[in-house]
């Protein structure tokens, strides 16, 4: 049970009830994420602005899915894999395999984009601290130093939601149900 509200537009705080007119605009309701990010206006508007900046780097649209949808399924974040899931199918025009394949953690058919997941889920489960092969590969897949940053940006950004969904155990709105997501077992039977 959570200790969060989702707050629609009319009982959020003052400060955040713009903010998730913004949202409403944007995508035709105010996300479940967003509603409870209101209870700090401060902490939902440096996350949309963390979006924001995201869609200015140069990484495309796709890509910047990729990294999304990699360092959700790396923090364990149903709500966030759903919601990516959509956006880069619906919005994005993400090819629904590549999505797919993200999802189930399968290699992804184009390789440049597959070294783009791989390097993101490195920058998650190794803290940051990524050197060595990883980023060889990265760069050698034929990204640049700045668009390591960027990762590491859509981390950060990724990371801010996964943790506050995790903590404000956030339910998952009906628009997002159609890709609803459960982590694959990784260990089967002999884990139970």
């Amino acid at each position: 049970m959570s200790q969060f509200n989702i707050y629609s537009i009319p009982k959020a705080p003052l400060a955040a009830q713009s903010l998730l007119e913004g949202a409403q605009q944007n995508y035709g309701f105010v996300p479940n994420l967003l509603g409870g990010l209101a209870e700090s206006p401060t902490v939902l508007q440096a996350y949309l602005n963390l979006g924001a900046i995201l869609d200015k780097t140069s990484l495309t649209p796709v890509e910047r899915q990729v990294v999304l949808l990699s360092a959700s399924i790396e923090n364990h974040c149903a709500y966030c894999v759903a919601a990516h899931s959509i956006i880069a199918k619906h919005m994005v025009k993400a090819d629904a395999a590549m999505v797919n394949a993200l999802r189930e953690q399968q290699p992804l058919p184009d390789k440049k984009l597959d070294a783009l997941a791989t390097f993101t889920r490195a920058v998650v489960k190794q803290r940051g601290m990524v050197v060595g092969k990883a980023l060889d590969s990265f760069i050698a897949a034929g990204y640049s130093r700045a668009q390591v940053l960027e990762v590491v940006l859509g981390v950060t950004m990724k990371t801010l939601s996964n943790y506050a969904n995790h903590i404000m155990h956030t339910p998952l709105d009906a628009q997002f149900q159609a890709e609803a997501w459960e982590e694959p077992a990784q260990c089967g039977k002999q884990c139970a």
